[in-house]
């Protein structure tokens, strides 16, 4: 079992009280931060667009779709052994703007590659769209905290 801390509106910064929104847009990003700590493949990507575009530090290039960083996380697996096993979330934000969220925080992974444990710290914005009642991952940015 995974350690995921962090869900819930209460959780989260907004300017004044939470809207009916932005509680629903945290909801999502909740669920996608759970099924990425309890290394849940299917459901994570689940919770992004077929569109969504991904910056990571540890990628030379943007990832261009949920299709490509599906393909990059089953190389990432079957090369080097990836495996999630927690994500905690601190330091959230979430900002609403008509049918686009933004939601920022710190994140604490622990994960395996290459045999080997680590512990990353890291900082993440993923912004959402509202898409027929379902607030979708539409962009993703992790950059290292120092």
């Amino acid at each position: 079992m995974s350690n995921v801390d962090g869900p819930g509106a209460d959780s989260a910064l907004a300017h004044g009280p939470l809207t009916a929104e932005a509680i629903e847009a945290l909801a999502a990003v909740d669920a996608i931060i759970t099924h990425f700590g309890n290394h849940e493949r299917d459901a994570y990507f689940a919770g992004f667009a077929p569109e969504a575009t991904f910056l990571f530090y540890t990628t030379p290039d943007r990832v261009e779709s949920r299709a490509a960083y599906e393909r990059l996380w089953d190389e990432w697996e079957k090369e080097a052994g990836f495996h999630v096993l927690s994500c905690s979330s601190s330091n959230r934000r979430i900002q609403v703007f008509g049918s686009t969220a933004v939601f920022t925080h710190d994140v604490d992974t622990t994960l395996t590659m290459e045999g080997v444990t680590e512990s990353v710290a890291e900082r993440e914005s993923i912004i959402l769209q509202l898409r027929g009642g379902t607030w979708l991952g539409i962009h993703e940015h992790l950059s290292a905290r120092g």
